[in-house]
């Protein structure tokens, strides 16, 4: 009785590792299954063959499963049947998705909830398994691509509705989501436009309509016209030019269409219509544009008569006048052929003012009457006008005098401004205040005594002098403050200094209104005062601007024809000002402030960095050379631009050292005469030496001396073809040209053939090439290259953000944080920042975050959520704003509640980057609870543990955090994965616990069973052997009596 139990032990033993070992077996090593031709998208009968290999007896399943936004799943079908052990085999089955998923919803299809995901899935197991187990490897997903509900088909239904039905429909149809109508009114601009004068403007192209009705009428009135254009001009100067840009259509030759409207130099309107014989007509106005006030302009075409009108107000008076012309022939406009322009264009300049909203009314006249005057809301908003009014008032204040005082200031020291204040403001002898008077308001009482400091120190001011002065104090005031509150008192100066004519003071007021420091954000004031500094060319307000239109703000909305505009000013700029070098430029470049290896390696004139380079280039040390020369030529790493110096060590690069780089940088300034006089023979001396080194930028250079000083076009082409086919970006940017222009020799002008070498040379990283790249997607060539506005707007913008002036912005941000200054650090990186510049938006975040106790905590939050957010939308973004922003999402600081898949993205995009910190935080995620969404685990290919349980995705999060090659990553990701092991091998050991628990109670109940019934039968064979030794007994004693 006692060995029983200590069997019953080892039987149980035995039973649990002959369990486990089998379970083991079944779950990894039930067989393969495969899909061969498994659907893209939905479709209503799909034939699917499925192949698979079952090691055991199995059921095959295959399902559909259906994700919705509400975070619910449904099985939308189900498949399954029996496979033999060893057998493989091969199925063809219908799967069968349902109506609401393939097809728009109609009369009988309802309308289902927003679908998110789509899974066609497969595996082995049992008959009772509604998806695969949680080991399972013989399993197979799919994801299926979703289309939008009005993007899928119609169901061609084979039968009729029934009455009741059909009523239902007509009732409920009109609450059904629907396509969008179509307008037949164009808005070619919504907003505002700062137009400097020069040859850009925004291009607008227009479409067939899609519906039958609409573009059969268009097509008809091609040659008979009835339409309307509406279009809000402010002047601010005359047209400089004999024509200046208003609105015009240029057709696919390149030739002036119906309509173009122009400025003429004594500010009438030049109207030029097209006909159908191919030849044009005009008539010029009667009336002409005033200055300083808003105007719309209204083109009215009604077969051959075109009339033409203006209403102008200043807020006050209005002023409207009308024209009309007969035509004597049949006129043309083809809308959709060719492109509208605003402004200045490929063949004029623009006017020297603003643009607003303009329409294109196609089909229908102006709805509204032309007498009255409604001033556009953004028109009202932004109040142009107003400014230039409170401008006025101000500049009378300060520099209407007395008549002694007049005589005083000599004519030729005020500006054009103030000589039309003075000349004719109206005065009153009684009211008159001598000229340094203070103004009532305490902060013009102190503007108006630094006038008369100036005054008495150079004995005549002007306008700008005053306001350049002002803004340098307040810059110096800046510079000795540490808090921003001071930005607030310092504000009213940098208005002032705005009125009186600094473009940097209007654009560092406007930054400090659109980001909020220190001041109360006003969106509207901002956009203001960028659109003042950019019409008068300054180079950081035309980079905000068009940032602004790419990404959209509060007060506009994206618009990459209007950011272009912007965009490709400042790109050709920055074209211009690269060939001209000054001390006034500095070489961009990409610094974050958390970026320590690149921090330490800036240096200036009194550096040991500096020393220790000009010391190995005095000893022969190539690389030193360059590099001095370097920054010394562009004003790199900290180094002021001084280029006579730098021509210098180019010198010495290459007559002492004989270094194929200095050789070739050397020829080309003595080419160009750039710090050094021109010497263009011994320049070709040194250009062939570098060649015959092997250095290929010589060889274009070479091509571009015969192209220019010799004019021997097939020598310079075959020099750059030379050069393209070894990757060199100049050689072909100039191909491109030459075939663009018609001068390669033995080709013809081949505009196609001149955008695949501009195309080539952009990718390869010219600045020109991705100019004029982005020329041809702007415009598109006709029948071969399709308008790309989008795509061509961020080459632009990449040009731009070369420009010299906006690297020595970045350049005094670096060295004010270099010195502890962070205000002015701030100051710096904000006002580049603002103008779209991916670096600066991440510095002024991180800047916020370092001096957290400096700034209040709401602040501190609003400038990382901004920047941060800012950064992470550039094309090369770091992903440490990736990180922050993802803890944002997750802290709920961004939209005030806790974010969990837009954290999980801003991860996934620092994983993706090879950055340890987005794996590491997304198994962070996934330990406190959350659910990875499916299309976040398809892009970091991690389909295949959607399904699995969350240990082994930890495992694997952890795993490739520590595989990044991180060094300062490396110890806690891998603590993270041992943590990770350890809660993966405690909850199998649970689970064995559980099952030989489960086990062992079985067994015992089972001895137990035993035990009492063999306890039960016991009695009975006792009582059975008593009777019979009973009955024996009897039997012997009666034997013996007798």
């Amino acid at each position: 009785m006692l060995k029983l139990p200590r069997r019953l032990c080892w039987l149980s033993i035995h039973i649990l590792v002959f369990m486990a070992s089998h379970g083991c077996l079944s779950l990894s090593s039930t067989g393969d299954v495969a899909f061969l031709n498994a659907p893209d998208a939905p479709v209503s009968k799909c034939p699917l063959r499925i192949v698979y290999t079952c090691f055991t007896s199995s059921v095959v399943h295959v399902q559909v499963l259906v994700s919705f936004d509400s975070g619910s799943t449904s099985i939308v079908f189900h498949k399954h049947w029996t496979c033999d052990a060893g057998r493989a085999g091969t199925k063809v089955i219908t799967v069968r998705f349902p109506d609401w998923l393939v097809y728009q919803p109609d009369w009988i299809i309802r309308g289902s909830n927003w679908v998110l995901s789509c899974l066609l899935r497969g595996w082995i197991g049992t008959a009772e398994s509604t998806q695969p187990g949680r080991f399972s490897l013989a399993s197979v997903t799919v994801p299926i691509d979703i289309q939008t509900p009005l993007s899928r088909p119609f169901k061609q239904h084979l039968l009729c509705a029934n009455w009741d039905t059909e009523l239902l429909w007509r009732v409920s149809r009109d609450d059904m989501p629907q396509c969008a109508k179509e307008n037949e009114v164009a808005s070619l601009l919504s907003t505002l436009y700062a137009s400097t004068g020069e040859n850009y403007g925004i291009i607008k192209t227009l479409q067939p309509y899609r519906n039958e009705v609409l573009e059969g009428l268009r097509v008809k009135s091609i040659y008979y016209p009835w339409c309307d254009f509406s279009l809000w001009v402010l002047l601010v100067k005359p047209c400089s030019t004999r024509l200046c840009g208003l609105l015009h259509h240029i057709d696919s030759d390149n030739n002036y269409s119906t309509p173009s409207l122009f400025l003429t130099e004594t500010g009438k309107i030049h109207v030029q219509l097209h006909g159908e014989a191919g030849h044009s007509s005009a008539f010029l106005s009667p009336f002409k544009v005033p200055l300083y006030q808003w105007c719309r302009l209204s083109l009215d075409i009604q077969g051959r008569m075109a009339k033409l009108s203006i209403a102008c107000t200043d807020g006050q008076q209005q002023y409207i006048k009308k024209a009309e012309h007969m035509f004597k022939m049949n006129l043309k406009l083809d809308d959709t052929k060719g492109y509208f322009v605003i402004g200045g264009g490929k063949f004029t300049r623009g006017i020297e003012g603003y643009y607003g909203p303009t329409t294109y009314y196609r089909t229908q006249g102006l709805p509204d009457d032309q007498a009255e005057i409604h001033l556009p809301h953004v028109i009202s908003k932004v109040n142009i006008t107003g400014w230039f009014q409170s401008c006025r008032k101000f500049k009378s204040e300060l520099f209407l005098t007395a008549q002694s005082t007049v005589r005083r200031i000599s004519e030729s020291s005020l500006d054009t401004y103030t000589e039309l204040v003075l000349n004719h403001s109206p005065t009153n002898s009684t009211e008159q205040c001598t000229f340094f008077e203070s103004p009532k308001k305490p902060h013009r009482r102190q503007v108006a005594h630094l006038t008369k400091l100036l005054s008495q120190k150079y004995s005549r001011v002007n306008a700008e002098m005053v306001g350049r002065e002002l803004y340098s104090l307040v810059l110096r005031k800046l510079t000795t403050t540490d808090s921003v509150e001071a930005i607030n008192r310092l504000l009213p100066f940098l208005l002032q200094s705005s009125c009186l004519g600094d473009n940097r003071a209007l654009h560092l007021s406007s930054v400090l209104y659109s980001s909020g420091f220190g001041v109360k954000r006003q969106p509207y004031k901002a956009w203001l005062l960028s659109l003042l500094a950019a019409q008068r060319d300054w180079r950081p307000a035309l980079l905000h601007l068009g940032y602004m239109h790419l990404i959209g703000d509060l007060v506009v909305t994206p618009d990459h024809d209007l950011s272009y505009a912007y965009y490709i000013n400042i790109a050709r700029q920055t074209s211009i000002d690269q060939k001209t070098p000054n001390p006034k430029q500095t070489f961009v470049e990409l610094i974050r402030l958390n970026d320590e290896e690149t921090l330490n390696v800036q240096t200036n004139e009194n550096d040991d960095l500096f020393h220790w380079l000009k010391l190995q280039a005095r000893s022969g040390v190539a690389e030193a050379e360059q590099a001095m020369g370097r920054m010394l030529f562009w004003g790199q790493q900290g180094v002021s631009p001084d280029i006579r110096t730098a021509v210098k060590h180019y010198e010495r690069g290459a007559t002492k050292l004989r270094d194929p780089i200095s050789t070739y940088d050397y020829a080309i300034v003595l080419l160009t005469g750039q710090g050094v006089p021109q010497d263009v023979e011994r320049a070709v001396t040194f250009l062939k030496k570098a060649k015959e080194q092997g250095f290929v930028p010589a060889i274009t250079a070479l091509g571009w001396y015969y192209e220019q000083f010799e004019k021997d076009y097939e020598k310079a082409v075959h020099l750059w073809e030379e050069a393209d086919a070894k990757g060199h970006p100049d050689a072909a940017m100039n191909l491109g040209v030459f075939y663009s222009q018609g001068l390669y020799p033995g080709h013809p002008a081949d505009q196609f053939k001149a955008y695949k070498y501009f195309l080539r040379s952009a990718q390869r990283g010219h600045i020109n090439g991705g100019i004029e790249l982005a020329n041809i997607w702007i415009h598109g060539i006709p029948g071969q290259v399709s308008r790309r506005p989008a795509d061509a707007v961020l080459w632009v913008k990449w040009a731009s953000e070369q420009n010299g002036y906006l690297g020595t912005v970045l350049r005094k941000g670096l060295n004010a944080y270099l010195k502890g200054n962070w205000i002015m650090a701030l100051i710096y990186y904000l006002s580049t920042a603002e103008s779209g510049f991916e670096a600066a938006q991440f510095n002024v975040a991180y800047l916020c975050e370092l001096n957290s106790d400096s700034l209040h905590p709401a602040l501190v939050t609003q400038c990382m959520l901004r920047y941060y957010n800012m950064s992470v939308q550039g094309q090369d973004h770091a992903p440490y704003a990736l990180i922050r922003m993802g803890d944002l999402f997750y802290g709920g600081q961004a939209l005030g509640r806790k974010e969990v898949s837009n954290a999980a993205e801003m991860y996934k995009q620092a994983a993706l980057k090879n950055e340890p910190q987005g794996w590491y935080n997304l198994g962070l995620l996934v330990q406190l609870g959350e659910s990875l969404p499916f299309s976040l685990l398809s892009e970091l290919n991690l389909l295949h543990l959607y399904l699995t349980d969350k240990q082994q995705l930890l495992i694997t999060l952890f795993h490739r955090c520590r595989e990044t090659n991180s060094t300062e990553a490396y110890l806690p990701c891998t603590l993270a994965l041992f943590k990770a092991h350890l809660q993966s091998f405690q909850i199998d050991k649970d689970i064995a616990i559980k099952l030989f628990a489960t086990v062992s109670a079985a067994v015992g109940t089972l001895s137990f069973i035993i035990r009492l019934f063999k306890w039960r039968t016991a009695p009975c064979q006792q009582t059975s052997l008593t009777s019979t030794s009973s009955s024996s007994q009897t039997q012997e004693e009666e034997e013996e009596e007798s």
